[in-house]
């Protein structure tokens, strides 16, 4: 059995790396994908969906090298679902709402915007710019 999973969006934020005891690089970054629809009483419904992406090697150095805030990406990778409850990671809010988490396992990270463009996060009225705010990192206890 197999599955992939292909991204386009923009980083909430700049990435970070760190290694592995065995040396090894690994960078984590949150990308936002936008969906736009009209909904059945006829109002335009604006979508916002967070993924926390993990990039591991080389490949994780340069991300994290290249990437900032604001960067367009593709990303192909694999779903990793919590092993509690084979889906997507849930926690509760400090304000006692529920919250998940889509964990991606990044095989592949494309550059898609040119250089300084991802520069200084989202414009105003961008087409680009998530609608919903990206989640407090605080809010993900791990």
């Amino acid at each position: 059995m197999y599955h992939t999973l292909i991204l386009v969006g923009n980083l909430g934020r700049d990435p970070e790396m760190r290694y592995t005891p065995s040396g090894q690089a690994v960078t984590s970054f949150n990308v936002a994908t936008n969906r736009q629809y009209t909904g059945a009483d006829g109002n335009v419904v604006k979508e916002t969906t967070w993924f926390r992406v993990t990039v591991w090697g080389k490949q994780a150095e340069s991300t994290s090298q290249y990437l900032k805030k604001g960067s367009k990406v593709l990303i192909e990778g694999r779903l990793v679902p919590d092993l509690s409850t084979g889906g997507p990671k849930i926690w509760t809010r400090q304000d006692g709402t529920p919250g998940a988490s889509f964990e991606i396992s990044a095989n592949t990270v494309r550059f898609l915007s040119s250089r300084g463009e991802g520069e200084g996060g989202y414009q105003s009225g961008s087409a680009d710019a998530p609608y919903g705010s990206e989640p407090d990192s605080g809010e993900i206890p791990f």
